[in-house]
């Protein structure tokens, strides 16, 4: 009798994945990368209007990621024990009135400002979803969920920005970003009545962050995490310039679609099979990141190659911050949102330093460099993968047989 109750398949009510509520969760890590990804393809207007240059406006990516690294860890820490659906809704709340702000201000200061605002509510909303979406559902069924939640990037990466881009010259961009404004307070209403609410963690069962960082498997995931993201920001940073030094200056947005439907194709991959073969994904997607490298290395003269490149660089690429954020929150246990701000904070890192690697590396090496030392640190990530065998990326089919 007590073999027939612990291995007895779950109903399958408590197996159905409460899609409403993690679709909204998915909807705010959309309106999170669009807010950040969207100032790179309105630069021209939006210099313009704030008069100012190209560059200066650019730093609004810059202020917004400074704004995620800066804040993850601290805030995260300071509301560890607020009721998680009241700090998703400041979290939003946050991107409304960022949004708002930005498409209306005239002075360069306040949207700056506004930006920080931005990514500081940006560090909060991605240190919650993952977990959030976790305690969601059913333990077998917490990767999946996972991915679901995580979903919003990829849409956001692939078809928001390039859309939002498009809309913005046909409107304005200051229209596309009051249209966040609008997208942020629908989704309130959303979370509101979909997603349930869940306690924060009590005083006495909260760890310090130098305990969490002890935890076994969490450095790893964490080192790994800034590794594999700091490869790719060096080359997907600088990828204009490598395109045209090989004659695709004209197929850049090509490229970039081929990686884009790449990459959500990815996360359906990513989201079937990452509750039992987490750690084998994050091998094979190591693995593909680094054959997408050596074929933009040696045949980069071939067109049909660097798309075929960039394709496989997606499948690589895709699914990695739900596979990521999964180990982190495996090793993590308890203290899973602790170890989800900080792999926030190493993925702002990771992407602040790849677009500062790669550009001294385009400026002293050429682009043509960008690849080579682009498969060194993916594979430094893969080997660091396969190492992390007991802890940071085990065997989920095993440990799931145990539980």
């Amino acid at each position: 009798m007590i073999h027939a109750t612990r291995f007895r398949r779950p109903s399958p009510r408590s197996d159905r994945l409460p899609l409403a509520g993690l679709l909204a969760l998915a909807t705010g890590g959309f309106i999170t990368i669009m807010t950040e990804a969207l100032p790179a393809g309105i630069l021209p207007a939006m210099s313009a209007d704030l008069g100012v240059s190209e560059s200066a406006a650019g730093q609004s990516v810059m202020v917004y990621a400074v704004g995620s690294m800066l804040a993850a860890v601290p805030l995260t820490a300071a509301t560890v024990g607020w009721p998680r659906k009241r700090l998703l809704l400041v979290a939003i709340s946050g991107f409304a009135l960022a949004n708002t702000i930005t498409a209306v201000s005239t002075d360069y200061t306040l949207t700056m400002t506004a930006r920080f605002l931005a990514g500081v509510v940006a560090g909060l909303l991605w240190a919650l979803v993952a977990g959030y979406a976790r305690r969601m559902v059913p333990a077998h069924r917490r990767g999946k969920a996972t991915a679901v939640a995580m979903a919003g990037t990829p849409v956001a990466l692939s078809i928001g920005v390039p859309a939002g881009t498009s809309l913005a010259g046909l409107v304005g961009w200051r229209f596309t970003f009051g249209i966040m404004t609008l997208l942020s307070l629908i989704l309130i209403a959303w979370v509101i009545l979909t997603v349930p609410g869940f306690p924060g963690t009590s005083r006495a069962a909260r760890l310090p962050l130098r305990r969490v960082l002890a935890i076994p498997g969490v450095a790893q995931v964490l080192t790994v995490t800034l590794t594999f993201v700091l490869a790719h920001n060096v080359l997907y940073t600088y990828i204009a310039p490598f395109l045209g030094q090989v004659g695709l200056a004209d197929r850049v947005d090509v490229v970039l679609l081929a990686f884009g439907v790449a990459s959500l194709v990815s996360i359906l991959i990513t989201g079937a099979l990452i509750d039992r073969h987490l750690r084998r994904l994050m091998i094979v997607g190591c693995a593909l990141f680094a054959t997408a490298t050596l074929l933009l290395g040696l045949l980069a003269g071939v067109p049909a190659l660097v798309y075929a490149g960039a394709a496989i660089w997606g499948l690589g690429f895709g699914g990695a911050a739900t596979i990521l954020q999964t180990a982190s929150a495996e090793a993590a246990g308890a203290a899973g949102e602790v170890a989800q701000s900080l792999i926030v904070t190493c993925w702002n890192i990771g992407i602040a330093g790849g677009a500062a690697a790669g550009g001294v590396l385009l400026g002293v090496a050429g682009s043509g460099s960008l690849p080579w030392w682009t498969f060194v640190l993916v594979a430094m990530a893969l080997l660091m993968t396969v190492m992390s065998r007991r802890h940071g990326f085990p065997n989920l089919v095993r440990r799931l047989a145990r539980e």
